[in-house]
């Protein structure tokens, strides 16, 4: 199978069933007889840049921002909101400190802002790490972040 067509698949299957692990999304896609295995699975993930959040029925599930809107929707704001707990400059940097597992929510949001002052950022567990062009622009970013969590 192409890997386009497995990686359609694989944003079909998340966007209607609450998939777990990469173990379950592999199950999924076998028994729909594309061929995969975990490593396969763990590197189509990060292609696709998903990312885990909150389930309704299990803990938490594989999730996607389409790359191609730029406006950040409502569910993610939202998200966003309940996740994070603090927001700090250290000089040119910004560390967000999130609730456990919503280091990689934080940064997906983050990255979506499109500020032209931010470098790039870096999403642990609990701690998004935000690189800013400078000690001012790192300001303004905690600026608008914590606006944005209002």
């Amino acid at each position: 199978m192409l890997r386009s067509a497995r990686h359609a698949k694989i944003l079909e299957i998340i966007s209607h069933k609450e998939i777990e692990t990469q173990e379950e999304l592999c199950a999924e896609l076998n028994a729909l007889n594309y061929v995969v295995t975990q490593a396969t699975i763990s590197r189509d993930i990060r292609d696709l840049h998903l990312f885990k959040v909150a389930g309704i029925e299990k803990k938490y599930r594989y999730a996607y921002i389409n790359d191609g809107e730029s406006e950040i929707s409502p569910k993610m704001k939202n998200l966003f909101r309940d996740c994070v707990i603090s927001v700090k400059a250290a000089q040119n940097l910004v560390v967000v400190k999130t609730l456990s597992g919503n280091g990689a929510n934080a940064g997906a949001v983050v990255d979506k802002l499109n500020h032209e002052e931010i470098v790039g950022s870096v999403a642990g567990d609990d701690t998004l790490l935000v690189v800013c062009l400078d000690n001012v622009a790192a300001q303004t970013v905690v600026n608008k972040i914590s606006e944005f969590i209002k």
